[in-house]
Order: C-alpha cells, then sequence, then structure tokens
C-alpha cells in the first residue's frame, strides 16, 4: 500500500485495491437498512451547484424483477435475475426543479436551466455519472459487493419503468455478497506515464 495515502490499508483494499465487479451472488438478503446505509454515504461527495440529479430505482424479486429481465443483454441476464437486489441508476433531467431547495444560494438557476433542456440533460447526465462513482464506493463501505452492467436496452427500461417520469437509466447494479466465482481473473490496469501527462 503506498504510505502517503492517508487512508489506512484495509479500507484502500475495499474502496479500491481489490474492488471487483461481482458476477455471482450469495441468496444473503440485502437489507433496506442497507440501503439507506449506502445513500447515506454516497450523498455528500460533490456535484455542479449541488444539483444530486442521480436517481436509483431499486428492484428485488417477483413482477418487477421479471419485466427488468426482459431489457437485459442475454449476457447479463442470469446474473440480474439472481441477485439479491438490482439497481437502476439513472439521471434526472428535471433535477431543476430542485434547485431553490438544494442550492438556496442561487434559486434563479432554476428558471434558466427550465429554458435549456439540452444543456440540462447533458448537466443532469453528468452529474449523475459522477454521483455513480460515489454511490459504488459507499456499496463496498457498506460491505457488499456490485456487479455494474451497460448491457441494457436504456430506452426499453425507461419506458417500461420510467414513462411518466423525468429519470433516464444510465447503469444497472447487482448488488449482494459475492457468491461462489464471483470474480473474473484481474485485467492489467495502466500506469502513471501511460495515463499522466504535465505540461
Amino acid at each position: 500500500m503506498n504510505r502517503l495515502i492517508t487512508l489506512p490499508p484495509d479500507a484502500q483494499a475495499l474502496l479500491f485495491t481489490e474492488a471487483r465487479t461481482a458476477n455471482t451472488f450469495t441468496d444473503e438478503p440485502v437489507t433496506d437498512e442497507q440501503l439507506h446505509a449506502i445513500h447515506d454515504l454516497a450523498k455528500y461527495p460533490p456535484t455542479a451547484a449541488n444539483i444530486q440529479p442521480l436517481r436509483v430505482l431499486y428492484v428485488r424479486d417477483g413482477e418487477p424483477r421479471q419485466r427488468l429481465l426482459t431489457h437485459m443483454n442475454e449476457g447479463n441476464r442470469a446474473k440480474t435475475a439472481t441477485a439479491p437486489v438490482v439497481a437502476v441508476l439513472a439521471a434526472d433531467t428535471d433535477f431543476h426543479e430542485l434547485i431553490p431547495r438544494v442550492f438556496p444560494i442561487r434559486p434563479q438557476m432554476r428558471d434558466a436551466l427550465a429554458d435549456d433542456p439540452a444543456g440540462r440533460e447533458q448537466m443532469a447526465r453528468f452529474n449523475a455519472t459522477l454521483q455513480i462513482a460515489y454511490w459504488l464506493l459507499a456499496v463496498r463501505a457498506a460491505g457488499l459487493a456490485a456487479g455494474p452492467m451497460a448491457g441494457f436496452d436504456a430506452a426499453g427500461l425507461d419506458k417500461e419503468f420510467f414513462a411518466d417520469s423525468s429519470w433516464r437509466s444510465l447503469l444497472v447494479v447487482n448488488l449482494g455478497k459475492p457468491g461462489p466465482d464471483a470474480w473474473f481473473p484481474r485485467l492489467p490496469r495502466l500506469d502513471y506515464d501511460d495515463v499522466v501527462r504535465h505540461a
């Protein structure tokens, strides 16, 4: 572990160096208390103008899960069927309606954004994606494994679950305790010199 990082080594491992995408899960339930704990941690890191556009739909078993499965790519369907809970992470393109509450120092931003639907959607998607990264770290901090998937029919899923709302799906994530053979082999990571330039 890098001694320049102030986070304790076990926390570095939990959140970063040992973080993996889970592909199987045990049947141990994910509780509502755990889902609340994830939100209570993930809500704090920053977004532009504190807009917080990430929205989460939790899908457990039964008919809603079956409806969700019809929109998953074939390779993601079986693991999505067996995860204790599945999260659909979405961006709320009408986040501006909450500006007076979440950014009270500039409530007039609500009206400016109301007149710019294209810019508002771009802002929503970018900041919700940023929040997804925080949310995934919070899942790990709560002692759960996450299996994020972009392999789904977003338009179909939105029509199925969000037809009468301003939510737009970005990612589907299976949640739970990792099951047998949950991890694929660790793939190579790029080094500092591969990704960093100094001006």
